[in-house]
């Protein structure tokens, strides 16, 4: 199985499907995964096969390395569309996000003032306060919901805390539209130990109230996808262009923009 573990806690320059030139900032430790969903789509792994032994990086080593990449960058006349905090795991975890986010700010209005300061996060923290106004701060807040289904959350996103998706939608109109909202849609079924069961979210039962959950939490943009590389979970297929390109147009005739990338 090819998994993908990110150096810490820079990687990049890399091509994003979804945000241009990125230069990844990864919170979580270099020799593994520390996440507070365990998706069987992760293109990281599992939690369980993946466990640090490595600390987090601290906030000066995050400063410090990132304040030498956009240096060396610079250097080379490279300049990044966006700063994005992914990685191995869920970014807002860490213990100092909030005063890491200032730094970055920082640091993007010396080096790069036109590029974006992204976060990707799965929406399991926005309810701590300190996370929510650390998110408002930065240019594209992505967060997560793959569908307001529990069955299919605890199958497919598997949360290991507290997860109630009635509250994580409150929590998502709670910014007022500073949100883009990231959705992953695949076909197939999960394989494994336990009995095969279907994994595709693609039609109406699930694609409907995902929708009027969009459009109650209204966010600025939605970004819907499929899997793009090997997932530790056998069995899951992508979502085809024309199942996303029909669940595209119907964001965008609700009157949000949305993009696919296939």
């Amino acid at each position: 199985m090819s998994t993908i573990i990110y150096p810490s806690p820079i990687f990049g320059p890399v091509h994003s499907r979804r945000l241009g030139i990125s230069l990844g900032i990864n919170l979580m430790p270099a020799d593994g995964k520390i996440c507070t969903f365990n998706c069987i789509y992760c293109e990281c792994g599992l939690n369980e096969d993946h466990r640090p032994t490595l600390p987090r990086p601290s906030r000066e080593l995050v400063a410090q390395k990132l304040e030498e990449k956009l240096q060396e960058m610079a250097t080379e006349g490279q300049v990044p569309d966006v700063l994005t905090f992914a990685g191995n795991g869920e970014p807002t975890c860490h213990p100092h996000f909030a005063e890491i986010i200032d730094d970055t700010i920082r640091l993007r209005d010396h080096y790069c003032p036109k590029a974006k300061v992204s976060v990707l996060s799965n929406s399991t923290t926005i309810h701590r306060q300190e996370v929510h106004d650390a998110l408002m701060r930065v240019d594209n807040n992505i967060l997560k919901l793959d569908t307001v289904d529990p069955i299919y959350i605890n199958k497919v996103d598997q949360p290991v805390v507290p997860y109630d998706v009635k509250d994580i939608i409150e929590g998502l109109k709670a910014f007022q539209g500073h949100v883009i909202i990231q959705t992953m849609f695949m076909g197939g079924q999960e394989s494994g130990d336990r009995s095969q069961e279907s994994v595709d979210n693609t039609g109406e039962a699930f694609v409907g109230p995902w929708l009027e959950a969009v459009k109650e939490i209204k966010p600025q943009q939605v970004m819907i996808y499929t899997i793009d590389r090997e997932t530790p979970t056998k069995g899951l297929l992508k979502a085809t262009h024309e199942q996303l390109d029909q669940i595209r147009d119907r964001v965008i005739a609700a009157g949000i923009p949305c993009s696919a990338s296939y």
